[in-house]
């Protein structure tokens, strides 16, 4: 018996996920964000890569998570044990308060 594939989504994805949360089209994204339908068409195919203003500007108008959309992860998630070398962190140990 084979394993099963799991599908990672892409940024393409994302971008593609949070058009259908505020149910907007292609076109009208185009429009928000001052590029050519095309842009965006290339962009949701995963042709190309939005820039980062782009991307900021797509989170917003979409309300999504500016982090989940670049990663796929939720801004206040904590990366996985593995990533820390199985040390689990807290984000006040990644970031101490500054010495006096």
């Amino acid at each position: 018996m084979t394993t099963p594939v799991i599908p990672e989504f892409d940024l393409a994805d994302r971008l593609r996920k949070g058009l259908r949360e505020v149910d907007l089209g292609v076109a009208e994204m185009a429009d928000y964000l001052g590029v050519s339908r095309n842009t965006v068409s290339n962009w949701v195919n995963g042709r190309i890569v939005p820039g980062r203003q782009s991307l900021m500007l797509w989170a917003m108008r979409c309300g999504v998570d500016y982090e989940w959309l670049t990663t796929g992860r939720a801004g206040h998630e904590e990366p996985p044990a593995e990533s820390t070398g199985g040390n689990v962190r807290s984000r006040r140990d990644l970031n101490p308060r500054p010495s006096p």
